[in-house]
């Protein structure tokens, strides 16, 4: 028997691969499928299932590209409907891989069909879960993304609160519980940096199975839920109505173009131009008008967050060799519109004669004289909600950079803005995206609120941030 989780760390979310007696199943696979072919081609191993925990709105899954380049079946939970061939479990129905079987425990909550695949050994000792968004390690599923008819939120978490207790909460302590996402993923408001745990253990310190009641249950989940990103509901239809083949997106995307074509395309398409370069290194630099969301980090997420048409083509501008890894991770969340990206980088831009933009960035030390020196400064912290709560500046303004489609039409395009965040990657999405927006004066502060904290800028004092702040 083989389980092997595959953790994508800027995505929060993984994957698992199931082998035994040369047959494999892949449960939540990912959009790129070549992975799971090459592991299960190394086992000697055929993929008979593709087991798929619910319709996920954080990502697209590679279930459809993978059933045809492998041959396996679509598992989904009991109702579930698709467009495309898929089999709909019904509750408690078993499916063997080789000497294991897996049973569908249906447990609805954070989306109707929502899904718990139980792995039990050839003894019939019960082994792990899958648990999809059902259970997390330290959380449970957000209720408020898929409500059907008058159902509300909190009849939601209602049904979550149930199908924990009538499907899960009886399953032996030593059952390891591999969930769908870790840490940083919106798909629930309090999750814990490890990535699997024992049920038993998850009983004594997860504040959702702690609940002492339905209704105390229902309070705590709901409470102070952030809305879902924009993309979230984008992805979940893509999931359950089908997509483009990834080896399309890939042959559409993976065009070279000189700083000629490139601006002639720019022009022509009305794309956005995305550079995926660190932070910094942008600043100094740019193609104007770009939007800076750098590889290094949250790349995928905040595409979706900040990006409202699934379909924007998109140019791209990235480091040499990191084309197709930055067309990979657009694709996980349905950003299938890549037309091209600039081959030689910026420094061909520049070679050109093309004009550059860039950003100011400064320190936080340089940042701490300005403020004195100047008490009626623009600064705004760029965090998210329950950072800010926890502790920020006196002197600062709360814009969170989930939020910049909301709040752009507030700023004076004449004044001049300071902007921090945590550490410097979302401030300098936050700066490129007002540049683009014809906001000429920001600036970035390097290091953000970290650095900023050792200066003598005065701050708020720290209050423990609440779940809900979390997310």
């Amino acid at each position: 028997m083989k389980i092997e989780q595959i953790y994508t760390g800027c995505l929060a979310e993984a994957a698992y691969y199931i082998e035994s007696n040369g047959e494999a199943a892949i449960i939540d696979p990912l959009r790129e499928v070549e992975p799971y072919l090459k592991r299960a081609k190394k086992d000697n191993a055929v993929i008979k299932y593709i087991f798929e925990t619910h319709f996920h709105a954080d990502f697209v899954s590679g279930h459809i590209d993978l059933a045809e380049k492998s041959g396996a079946e679509i598992v989904y939970g009991p109702t579930a409907k698709t467009s495309f061939k898929s089999y709909i479990a019904t509750d408690g129905e078993q499916f063997k891989i080789g000497e294991l079987t897996i049973t569908a425990l249906h447990t609805p909550g954070h989306t109707p069909e929502s899904t718990t695949y139980l792995l039990t050994g050839k003894d019939g000792k019960a082994y792990c879960i899958f648990s999809g968004d059902t259970l997390f390690i330290g959380d449970v599923g957000r209720p408020d993304l898929a409500q059907q008819g008058d159902q509300t939120v909190e009849d939601m978490a209602g049904t979550l609160y149930d199908s924990l207790h009538s499907k899960i909460m009886g399953l032996p302590d030593d059952v390891l519980v591999y969930p769908a996402h870790g840490a940083g993923s919106a798909c629930g408001k309090s999750m814990s940096k490890e990535t699997f745990d024992t049920l038993g253990n998850q009983k004594q310190v997860n504040y959702a199975l702690k609940a002492t009641s339905k209704e105390r249950f229902v309070k705590e989940v709901t409470d102070g839920i952030l809305p879902p990103p924009q993309y979230f509901a984008k992805n979940a239809a893509m999931n359950k109505y089908g997509y483009d083949r990834v080896d399309d997106v890939f042959e559409k995307g993976l065009k070279p173009l000189t700083p000629s074509e490139f601006e002639s395309m720019a022009n022509l398409t009305s794309a956005l131009i995305l550079d995926t370069r660190d932070p910094q290194v942008f600043a100094k630099a740019f193609v104007p008008s770009s939007v800076n969301i750098g590889l290094n980090g949250q790349f995928a997420p905040w595409v979706g967050a900040l990006i409202t048409d699934l379909k924007q083509p998109l140019l791209l501008i990235v480091d040499a060799g990191k084309e197709e890894e930055a067309i990979t991770r657009l694709a996980r969340v349905g950003y299938d519109n890549t037309i091209g990206y600039l081959q030689g980088g910026i420094e061909a831009w520049q070679e050109e004669g093309k004009d550059v933009d860039s950003i100011m960035s400064i320190s936080a030390d340089e940042f701490e004289r300005i403020a004195k020196a100047n008490s009626a400064i623009k600064a705004l912290d760029v965090r998210k909600p329950g950072e800010y709560e926890a502790e920020h500046l006196e002197l600062t303004m709360t814009r969170p950079l989930d939020y910049i489609n909301d709040w752009t039409n507030e700023i004076n395009q004449k004044e001049t803005y300071y902007i921090h965040c945590a550490g410097g990657y979302r401030s300098m999405i936050a700066a490129s995206i007002l540049k683009a927006r014809g906001v000429d004066h920001v600036i970035d502060i390097a290091g953000g609120y970290g650095a900023i904290k050792n200066t003598s800028l005065k701050r708020t004092d720290f209050a423990c941030p609440s779940k809900a702040m979390k997310a």
